[in-house]
């Protein structure tokens, strides 16, 4: 295993996978974009990118076509499901509670899907073309996203099935988080996806089945608590929780929560995870400096 790490000063806060979005809408589904800020097609004009596939939007006549289809087959569908419900038990597959069927931006979920919108020079022109599953087959290789109080990274390695833990990183990318002008989540269809935008008006949707780990770290900001200014038995209790996970696990990250309760988190290289990053390694204490129970948190104390 060979794990990027931050040198000394720099302090890792959260690795999650990561790759360009994908259309979700009928008429752009499976498809996504590379625009420029008159939205013309700049994929053949990103440096060192190979080639890739070009697509086009399907006709509205297409895409009411296949709605109808979808539409008889969904109530086909419902039929079905509700007899199956009113015997014993359920049956049918889980959907997160985080997607939604509406969208907010038609002109690109709908209508387009640039993934990156980047004029001639800026930032999201520089993204590294292994985040995108067409050129780069995620049953082969794997991208993360790593968040530290200084900056986000991308980094790469060869994915072998059923080898979750056999990591070997390579550097792709990164940017100072003052680069970042800000992060949206996006929620149309399956509710993976987020919208990066640059200070320099460039913007790229990424897509990342552990968006909220990922993003929360870009979104709210970095005011982690010095150990020293912890109360003795809070600070007792964020070392004997860090001391208890993997061996090479960091020192802990407290953060106050709205509440006033504490969150404590870890990170270790070693519990890296080929398709879901670092695992969420964290608990709760009140001010007293009490791990608290599961059925003691506040709705402020969940992580998602």
């Amino acid at each position: 295993m060979s794990v990027w790490w931050p040198s000394s000063g720099e302090t890792f806060i959260a690795r999650a996978p990561l790759t360009f979005a994908t259309g979700a809408a009928t008429r752009v589904k499976g498809m996504r974009w590379f625009r420029d800020s008159e939205r013309n097609d700049i994929q053949n004009e990103l440096d060192g990118w190979p080639e890739g596939p070009s697509y086009t939007a399907r006709s509205s006549g297409s895409t009411a076509g296949r709605n109808t289809v979808k539409g008889a087959a969904m109530a086909v569908g419902v039929a079905v499901m509700g007899l199956l419900s009113s015997q014993s038990g359920s049956v049918g597959p889980g959907r997160s509670d985080k997607g939604s069927d509406t969208s907010h931006d038609r002109p690109d979920e709908v209508e387009d899907f640039p993934v990156m919108w980047a004029a001639r020079g800026s930032t999201a022109r520089t993204l590294p073309w292994q985040l995108d599953p067409s050129r780069s087959p995620q049953d082969e290789y794997r991208t993360h996203a790593i968040v530290t109080d200084q900056r986000l990274v991308i980094v790469g390695f060869p994915y072998f099935k059923g080898e979750e833990r056999r990591i070997s990183d390579e550097f792709l990318w990164e940017t100072p988080r003052s680069g970042i002008e800000g992060v949206e989540l996006r929620d149309f269809k399956l509710g993976n996806d987020a919208k990066i935008a640059f200070t320099d008006g460039s913007w790229c949707r990424v897509s990342s089945i552990k968006r909220e780990r990922l993003t929360r770290y870009l979104i709210e900001p970095v005011d982690f608590i010095p150990l020293t200014s912890l109360t003795q038995a809070q600070r007792n209790t964020a070392e004997r929780f860090a001391a208890a996970q993997a061996p090479d696990a960091q020192p802990p990250l407290v953060k106050r929560n709205p509440c006033g309760c504490f969150r404590v988190e870890v990170v270790a290289p070693s519990t890296v995870h080929a398709s879901f990053g670092h695992s969420g390694l964290n608990t709760v204490m009140d001010v007293n400096g009490t791990e608290l129970r599961l059925t003691e948190y506040h709705q402020e104390d969940f992580l998602t």
